[in-house]
């Protein structure tokens, strides 16, 4: 398959894949609950990080530390009380536990009270061609208040050598202007140009079989392979081909 070919045929399978019905098996329905953008933004984030694992069990999940908030999550982070966090203590998904989700919202609060918010920040610090950085920064400023802290493995750092599959993955969701109504594009100050894809073992697979990538592991020297393919593919939303390779991964086995 030559470039041409390659172009046309997952254009055609983000046609097909970045449709309102993705919207019902995915993490991307709990941001979808809300209006606000400071709700939509928080459950966003919260679910993007326990998006590993079983997609029904993300979901529910999600759904339950939406319920723990009161269903109210701007209001929850900025107002919460302590007995308000203790109820929070008994959460599980995965290794994700009760006291790293009380570390989370403390993290928020410090974020919306002393540093005008999630957009402010990853606006702050992106690159002109990268996200990675901003990722990154955005890491030490979340937990600067929180320093020896078991939560910070749930916040991946792409300066180690991650490809922080699920911050990339949030930051499409967030920044990406699209026309299909499953991305939320509620940040406008982030080109979506500038956008990762989520790597993971099924976007990673599909994209070495296409040709797209050779290294083996899914790292952040992958990502950043992937990102220049990509982007010689559309320049302006790179990001979108996650449906495609996501979609042939996990719907088709392809």
């Amino acid at each position: 398959m030559n470039q041409t070919e390659l172009k046309d045929f997952l254009d055609q399978k983000v046609l097909q894949y970045n449709t309102l019905d993705f919207i019902e098996s995915d993490p991307v329905q709990i941001p979808h609950l809300f209006s606000q953008k400071e709700d939509i933004e928080i459950a966003g984030f919260l679910s993007a990080t326990i998006a590993w694992g079983n997609r029904k069990m993300i979901i529910k999940n999600s759904r339950k530390m939406i319920d723990l908030m009161g269903n109210s999550p701007y209001d929850f982070v900025l107002s919460h009380s302590e007995n308000n966090l203790e109820q929070l203590d008994s959460f599980v998904h995965r290794t994700f536990n009760g006291q790293d989700f009380i570390s989370f919202i403390k993290g928020l609060q410090h974020i919306y009270k002393n540093h005008g918010g999630l957009e402010a920040v990853f606006t702050k610090n992106q690159e002109t061609d990268s996200m990675q950085k901003s990722i990154s920064e955005f890491k030490k400023i979340f937990f600067e208040m929180q320093l020896q802290n078991r939560a910070q493995k749930h916040i991946s750092d792409p300066m180690n050598g991650s490809a922080a599959k699920r911050i990339n993955m949030y930051l499409r969701w967030m920044c990406r202007q699209d026309n299909k109504g499953v991305d939320l594009g509620i940040w406008k100050n982030i080109s979506p140009s500038l956008l990762s894809c989520p790597l993971d073992v099924h976007s990673g697979n599909v994209a070495r079989k296409l040709g797209l990538l050779t290294r083996k592991q899914n790292d952040g020297k992958a990502l950043a392979a992937l990102d220049i393919k990509l982007r010689e593919l559309d320049a302006n939303d790179p990001v979108k081909y996650d449906f495609a390779l996501f979609g042939l991964g996990v719907f088709e086995g392809f």
